[in-house]
Formats: C-alpha cells, sequence, structure tokens
C-alpha cells in the first residue's frame, strides 16, 4: 500500500510517499524558521499563506523523487490536529482535494501519533511494547505504547512543556527563534556549577511534569543582572543556559526511568522535537546504559514536524484497519486533540 503524508500543523509543510512493503520512498519540507524569525515566534496568519504556497510544489518534488505517478498512490494521510487551525485546513483541503481529483480515499491522523511512531522508521526499530517520551512543542507526556492506537497515558506536564520552557527561556536570554536549539548550544559553553536551578517535581510520586518554574528561576537570575538580556555578558549567558538545561535534562530523565521501573519494561523511545537535544540524549543513553535499558530515537530529520511521520502514522493505521481510509472529502480540522482519545485500530473491509 501506497500512501500520501501531508503534514502542515504549525510552521513546517511535509510531504512524503510511505510504502508498506518498500518503505519511504521520498519526502520533502519546507520549514518557515527564516519567515518567523523576525516576529520571535510563529504567526499563524502567515504560517497559513505559506503552507498555501509550498504544499503543489513539495507533492510535485515528491513524486519525482519516488518516481510515482499521482494515480498509484493508495490513499492520503493528513495531519487532522493538533495544531493551528489555519495550518491545519491547509493541509485537510489539499489532501480532501487531491483525494477527489484522484478517487483516492483519505484519513486524518493525530500529529503527536505521527510523533510517537516516527521512530519505528528507522533502522533499528523498536518492539512493542515500550514507554514513550513525547516531547513536542507544547506538549511533554509519557506513554506506554502497546502498538498502534494503544496508548495509556502514565504522566503529562501540569503547565508549561519542556519545548515551550525551552523558547521561553531562550527568549529571556535574548536568543533568535527557534529558542530550543539555541539554548542547547550556548550551554555547551555554560559551567555547570554556576546556577543550580530548580527541579520541579523531581522527587513527586507521580510521572507529572511541571516547567513553568524553571522559567521563572531564568527569569529571577536574568533580573538579578539587569533588566535587560543585553546586561549579561556572553558568559553569563552560557551558565544559566547550561543551569537550565542540566535542571530540565535531569527532570526528563529520572520520570522516564521510573516509569520503565514502574511498568517492568526494558525499551524507552524518545519522540517529537526536544528529543533532537544533544544533551537530553547523552543523558538518556547514559542512564539506559546504567540500568540495561534501551532507548529508541528518531533520526533527527524525524524529530521536527515532518511529512514521513503522517504517511507512516497512516499507513500503520491502515494495516490494520483497512476501511479507516474513506472516500469522504468534506473534511474538518481538531486544533485541540488529546492523544488518549484516539482509539486502537478495529478490522474492517477494504476502504471504500
Amino acid at each position: 500500500m501506497l500512501v500520501l503524508g501531508v503534514e502542515s500543523s504549525c510552521d513546517e509543510t511535509g510531504l512524503a510517499l510511505y510504502d508498506t512493503e518498500r518503505g519511504l520512498l521520498a519526502h520533502a519540507l519546507h520549514s518557515q524558521i527564516a519567515m518567523h524569525q523576525e516576529y520571535g515566534g510563529v504567526v499563524p496568519e502567515l504560517a497559513s499563506r505559506d503552507h498555501i504556497r509550498r504544499a503543489i510544489p513539495l507533492l510535485r518534488q515528491t513524486l519525482a523523487e519516488a518516481g510515482t505517478a499521482p494515480h498509484e498512490i493508495d490513499a492520503i494521510a493528513y495531519t487532522q490536529g493538533p495544531g493551528l487551525a489555519g495550518a491545519l485546513l491547509v493541509g485537510a483541503s489539499v489532501a480532501c482535494g487531491l483525494g477527489l481529483a484522484l478517487d483516492k480515499p483519505v484519513l486524518g491522523i493525530h500529529h503527536l501519533e505521527g510523533h510517537l511512531l516516527s521512530p519505528l522508521l528507522a533502522s533499528k526499530p523498536p518492539r512493542f511494547p515500550f514507554i514513550a517520551l513525547l516531547v513536542s512543542g507544547g506538549h511533554t507526556q509519557l506513554m506506554r505504547v502497546d502498538g498502534v492506537g494503544r496508548y495509556e497515558l502514565l504522566g503529562e506536564t501540569l503547565d508549561d512543556a519542556a519545548g515551550e520552557a525551552f523558547d521561553k527561556s531562550a527568549k529571556l536570554l535574548g536568543l533568535g527563534y527557534p529558542g530550543g536549539p539555541a539554548i542547547s548550544r550556548l550551554a555547551e559553553f555554560g559551567d555547570p556549577n554556576a546556577y543550580q536551578l530548580p527541579r520541579p517535581m523531581l522527587h513527586s510520586k507521580n510521572l507529572d511534569f511541571s516547567f513553568s518554574g524553571l522559567k521563572t528561576a531564568v527569569l529571577t537570575v536574568v533580573k538579578q543582572h539587569g533588566k535587560l538580556d543585553s546586561n549579561l555578558c556572553e558568559q553569563d549567558k552560557a551558565n544559566i543556559a547550561r543551569g537550565f538545561v542540566d535542571a530540565i535534562v535531569d527532570v526528563l530523565v529520572a520520570k522516564c526511568m521510573t516509569a520503565l521501573k514502574q511498568t517492568n519494561l526494558k525499551r524507552l523511545v524518545i519522540a517529537g522535537g526536544v528529543g533532537a537535544n544533544a544533551q537530553l540524549r547523552e543523558a538518556l543513553n547514559a542512564a539506559a546504559a546504567k540500568h540495561r535499558y534501551e532507548v529508541f530515537y528518531p533520526e533527527l530529520q524525524f524529530c521536527t514536524d515532518n511529512g514521513a511521520m503522517i504517511a507512516f502514522a497512516g499507513a500503520m493505521r491502515l494495516r490494520e484497519e483497512p476501511g479507516a481510509a474513506r472516500r469522504e472529502y468534506g473534511f474538518g480540522v481538531r486544533p485541540r486533540w488529546p492523544l488518549d482519545e484516539l482509539r486502537p485500530p478495529q478490522a474492517s473491509p477494504a476502504a471504500t
């Protein structure tokens, strides 16, 4: 089965073709980072307009790279939510329009399920069941994953997600957008003993997270040097960045190890943009080796939003539930869509 994936939930436009027998055939991605940098963050209206400009050229690029004609596509999967409403509508309209024009069934995919399953695209994918740390944008969650659609929420953030804390703290330090990679790079030059920032909920008796207090601690340290980030020398910024990154990594690693211990599982999967963080990967690898766990990551190119994860998630859903894709082309999107509302695929007849 050949599935076209369309991703447009925020500031990346992604198209991909995944074949259940041959694997990932091609994918194309356009990032809007350069456009949004001037504003210090994503401007939803600009994001939506840019998706409109990019989707069809990226589709043509993907088809050409795969050597595939449009009529060879068996189904079209698109990100239905969560995300920015206008951006989601662009991808949904492109996918459903193509489905109507080609007489192909379409399927809406949960964006976070795409991230959750993306490590399975690797050459050595994890086997079910496993614990997954989902750290993407405004989401930080620990899940038990027993199969496609079989997800149990073990813990989640009570306020700011890890990605939000990275971006907000980077802004306090006067770093550019996106803040996560910038603060991570700066932390490499910092003194780990200069600032001991709090580890929120590190010793709580559950698997929930809270990062708003850590962001506030960064603000407090910055204010001690003056009201403006320009009053900080580069070494001070690096030291604060190191203190912040060490704190957030300590919490994420500790919660992951606790989740594995409580569930008696041996495999940990990291998914989402923060999964690309070098300090987090190093600390998780060390902790996993100590306790004889296995840890899996998506390839770096699939940590951020991309069409490949949507095509793959669609293919996995359709493999278990062939009738999930429909030739019904009226569409809606779900900007807010809790992952725990997903249900396991049900055996059904072939696509109608």
